[in-house]
């Protein structure tokens, strides 16, 4: 080989490798860049969500009869949430298993297909891409077994009943069966499930006539089967239909320039404005839960659900006539409290008694029950008194080391002994409600820890400051109504005034034997200047309605009834509020649920559909419809608890760019 070959295949070698070098390097970023999830700083960010590719079978496939479905996008992704956020119908009684591979997405149906049906698996926003979590928005792939595709949908919203707020992941589905039975008895024949707005839409429906229900599906058997599970309906049928309609697309030449606004038709699904008011039925399963005596004066019954009577006690080793004062705290026999009066009776350490009561048998019925219950204090009567004892020589002991550190001299020096120390009145326990600052509408409150063997109300004083002098005022003074241990005094204040509150000493017995300490307290009625007002007349609101003015919270401020269509809120201090309407059918004073096999819808609901903000000296006088918008656009943003989805996202992005 002569010497200039030579050199020309050393150059070739040498331009060989470096060709090779450049690849692989070429190849170790790309590598690279694939394997990372992150992005380099500086450089544009994703904001593409994923892109169909292909899929087997093809989208809207018809005869398809295997159960694996996969498809492909144009990069990585994974799944958030498919458990909750994929839905599938005809609904699977067995999980379907749904995992990605890469770019794909694969669904192994578990159930046996249907024969000359229409399956869609509807992703919602599961779908993302691998790096920036963009969701693929309202994907739903659709094929059939037969040799046709249904394409009909249903669409509407699920509010909870009782505060109108959007319902998320409640199963809604279609009946072809008509009876009330189906729902029941039967799996849904189409399905969908809301999203944070409460939205929800049943897609690849068949013609024809449904009935529709929400249910929140406990034991995943896809039909109503718990008690305890919340469910919704609605009165009316379901008849899918279409119509065309025009919409106007537009095409820009950059972002700011618009090039055409084009009109183009549309197949359009209705019903697109179905609303289901869901509610959880009151569920009585009515047993004694248990029994207790924790100090020998008081014994507690506790049932698991409210009774329209109190139980029957028979004492077998006491005589129960006028032994007790029955306390019922919620007014609802739920929990029930008796006060032992006798001292020979509350020393007994154990009470024997026969109990007769309603239980829920297995056929769902009250039937009388009656048990020998056996009530053995905690605390023995002779403990209690030990135990008091021993707190009462801890208190002298105390006092006298207080005393040996203060030690007097006399005038010769001698050290004097202090005298023996003597514990203090003890005094019967009272907390005192009389703020300083009184709302004109308030009342002062004492509430006590036992109930009350006497009062003496001729020791009680309350006294207007008119210039120096103090003038007594009447007043009316009042055991509560759902608390024996609660008393409410009651009288007309009057705006910007000065009031001094006072209870002598020894004026209050209590049940077991101790006397009330003196009590007094100084008082500032408000002004009228203080306060605003909110008036409301509405359109409407029947005699059986009262509205509810509320905080921020969503939480109940103030209660008035509606008389001949006003509901009038005197004396508001400034702030936002909101209102809400009970239409109250029984007339009970409080918002009832439904009853499914009573066919008994949860009473209605209805919000002012802002909040107001109130002034100090200031009337809002508002009118209100409570039909001239729809529900679901009824409750203000501000009192919703369940937000958008949407907008928590946008929360956070905003927070993290700053």
């Amino acid at each position: 080989m002569n010497k200039k070959l030579k050199d020309i295949l050393q150059i070739k070698s040498r331009t060989l490798f470096l060709q090779r070098a450049s690849v692989l390097s070429v190849l170790a970023v790309l590598v690279y860049s694939c394997a990372s999830i992150g992005r380099i700083e500086g450089g544009p960010l994703d904001e593409d969500p994923p892109v169909f590719v292909e899929s087997r079978p093809l989208p809207g496939q018809l005869n398809y009869n295997r159960d694996r479905i996969s498809i492909r996008f144009d990069e990585f992704i994974k799944l958030d949430n498919p458990s909750e956020k994929v839905v599938i119908s005809p609904p699977q009684i067995q999980q379907p298993e749904i995992k990605t591979n890469g770019k794909r997405v694969i669904v192994n149906l578990k159930d046996t297909l249907k024969p000359n049906t229409t399956y869609t698996i509807d992703f919602g926003d599961a779908i993302q891409d691998n790096n920036e979590s963009n969701p693929l928005e309202m994907f739903t792939f659709t094929f059939s077994t037969g040799d046709r595709l249904d394409t009909m949908a249903v669409s509407g919203t699920v509010l909870n009943a009782s505060n109108l707020e959007p319902v998320k992941g409640m199963l809604v589905g279609l009946h072809s069966n008509l009876a009330d039975s189906a729902f029941t008895t039967l799996p849904f024949d189409r399905v969908g499930r809301t999203d944070s707005r409460g939205r929800f839409s049943i897609r690849g429906v068949a013609p024809g006539s449904y009935r529709i229900y929400a249910l929140q599906d406990a034991d995943q058997n896809v039909f109503f089967s718990q008690p305890v599970e919340q469910i919704a309906w609605n009165d009316s049928l379901v008849i899918p239909r279409y119509e065309r309609r025009m919409r106007q697309d537009t095409s820009w030449i950059d972002s700011l320039t618009i090039d055409t606004i084009v009109e183009r038709e549309y197949t359009h699904y209705l019903p697109d404005d179905l609303l289901l008011r869901c509610f959880k039925e009151v569920y009585f399963n009515q047993r004694l839960a248990k029994t207790e005596r924790l100090t020998p004066q008081k014994f507690s019954l506790y049932f698991t659900a409210p009774a329209d009577t109190l139980p029957l006690l028979r004492g077998l080793n006491f005589d129960e006539r006028d032994a007790f004062l029955i306390e019922q705290t919620t007014g609802r026999n739920d929990t029930i409290h008796y006060w032992i009066k006798d001292s020979v009776l509350y020393k007994q350490d154990t009470l024997r008694m026969e109990l007769t009561y309603l239980e829920t048998d297995s056929l769902g019925k009250l039937v009388p029950r009656i048990d020998t219950v056996r009530l053995q204090s905690k605390l023995s009567y002779e403990k209690q008194v030990k135990q008091k004892a021993e707190e009462n020589e801890k208190k002298l002991e105390e006092l006298r080391k207080e005393a040996k550190k203060k030690k007097k001299r006399d005038a010769e020096g001698n050290v004097i002994e202090p005298e023996e120390p003597v514990l203090p009145t003890e005094f019967l326990p009272v907390e005192v409600y009389a703020p300083a600052s009184m709302d004109v509408y308030d009342y002062i409150t004492l509430t006590f820890q036992e109930p009350i063997a006497s009062i003496d109300t001729a020791a009680f004083h309350l006294q207007l400051q008119v210039d120096s002098l103090w003038e007594d005022v009447p007043f009316d003074f009042q055991r509560d109504s759902l608390d024996l241990k609660i008393y409410n005094l009651y009288t007309d204040w009057k705006p910007g005034e000065t009031y001094q509150f006072a209870v002598d000493s020894m004026a209050i017995y209590g049940l077991y034997g101790l006397y009330t300490d003196k009590i007094k307290n100084d008082i500032k009625v408000k002004t009228l200047e203080e306060y605003g007002a909110i008036l409301f007349d509405i359109i409407g609101a029947d005699s059986t309605s009262y509205v509810e003015l509320l905080n921020e919270q969503d939480a109940v401020v103030r209660t008035v009834p509606v008389v001949d269509g006003k509901a009038d809120f005197y004396y508001l201090l400034p702030g936002k509020y909101g209102a809400r309407l009970i239409r109250d059918a029984n007339k009970n004073g409080l918002w009832d649920t439904g009853d499914y096999e009573q066919h008994l819808q949860p009473e209605e609901v209805y919000y002012y559909f802002q909040v107001l903000e109130l002034k100090a000296n200031f009337d809002l006088q508002q009118s209100w419809n409570l039909f001239d918008r729809p529900l679901d656009k009824q409750k203000p943003l501000e009192l919703k608890k369940q937000k958008p989805d949407e907008d928590k996202k946008n929360k956070k992005n905003s927070s993290s760019s700053r």
